[in-house]
Formats: C-alpha cells, sequence, structure tokens
C-alpha cells in the first residue's frame, strides 16, 4: 500500500491552520490571565466589605455599650468634663 505524498498546497493550508492555533492559543491566555486577576481583585473587594460588614454588626450589636459610646465620642474629638484636650500641632 502506498500513500500519495502531500502537496504543496497541503502543506501550506496545513501550516497556516497551526499558525492560527497557535496564536488563538496565546489570545486565550492572555484572556484567561486578565480574567482572574480581575478576580482576585474581586475576591480581595468582598473581603474587604465582609470585613466593614462585621464591623458594622458588632457596632450595631454594641451600640447601647457605654464603653463604645465613649470610643465614638472620643474618636470625634469629645472629652468628658474637667478633661483638657492637648492637641499636638508640631506634625
Amino acid at each position: 500500500m502506498t500513500f500519495k505524498r502531500a502537496g504543496f498546497l497541503t502543506k501550506l493550508v496545513v501550516l497556516a491552520l497551526l499558525i492560527y492555533m497557535a496564536v488563538t492559543l496565546l489570545d486565550l491566555r492572555g484572556k484567561i490571565q486578565g480574567v482572574q486577576a480581575e478576580r482576585d481583585e474581586l475576591v480581595r473587594q468582598v473581603t474587604n466589605q465582609q470585613l466593614e460588614n462585621q464591623k458594622l454588626a458588632d457596632a450595631i450589636a454594641n451600640r447601647d455599650d457605654p464603653e463604645m459610646m465613649e470610643r465614638v465620642a472620643r474618636d470625634r474629638g469629645y472629652v468628658e468634663e474637667n478633661e483638657t484636650l492637648f492637641i499636638d500641632v508640631a506634625n
């Protein structure tokens, strides 16, 4: 049994298809890396939002706690009666 050799045109078509497949695979790889980077960024954003939600839930749960109220008031610059507030203006 003998096989007929592939002609020049057949070899050229196969070569063109191989080049097209290689370029397509490289393009897909770039797109995959871009989507993975976007996914990682979204995961980071979700984690940050979950932490923020947890802080807010804790603040709501402890809204009547005197220590929490004092901490919030001090963060806003309030002081208790007969306290002296020193402001560092050197910075």
